[in-house]
């Protein structure tokens, strides 16, 4: 069930949701390359994910961007150091966290919300804080098929 938004930029972008999703209200899924999201995901809502900057680093860069985007839309050729991120399956993106482009999110792990992950999650942990830390180790369970 999706009830936020997914995005794709013009220059490109691919978002793969697996099975048995959520992405709730006021989410945002942004893609200039490729977002990747295992099966049994639960995003809570006012998450963002990115998987570039959205905007080049350099100021001069920047304003030509933003000047480009209002006046004929999203410029169909533009480097944004994208790097794909990848949400493992029964994961769970507590409200109001960021996703940072390049970052992979291991299976089971929890982030806690209002979380700034900037690093890959490993497998069954929970992180929290900002950037996001690993606070607490997880029982792997097995969840390909829930009762």
């Amino acid at each position: 069930m999706i009830r936020g938004e997914l995005f794709t930029f013009a220059h490109g972008g691919e978002i793969e949701v697996g099975n048995w999703c959520y992405v709730g209200d006021g989410s945002r899924i942004w893609s200039a390359s490729r977002i990747t999201i295992g099966d049994r995901v639960l995003i809570a809502h006012n998450v963002n994910v990115f998987d570039s900057l959205t905007h080049p680093v350099d100021a001069l860069r920047r304003h030509a961007h933003f000047r480009a985007i209002m006046q004929q839309g999203h410029p169909k050729a533009i480097d944004l150091d994208e790097r794909p991120v990848c949400i493992g399956s029964d994961v769970w993106i507590g409200a109001g966290a960021s996703i940072l482009r390049g970052v992979r999110v291991g299976r089971g792990a929890i982030v806690g919300a209002g979380s700034v992950v900037t690093r890959d999650v490993p497998d069954w942990c929970i992180v929290a804080g900002n950037p996001a830390r690993v606070v607490r180790q997880l029982e792997p369970v097995n969840v390909d098929s829930p009762a």
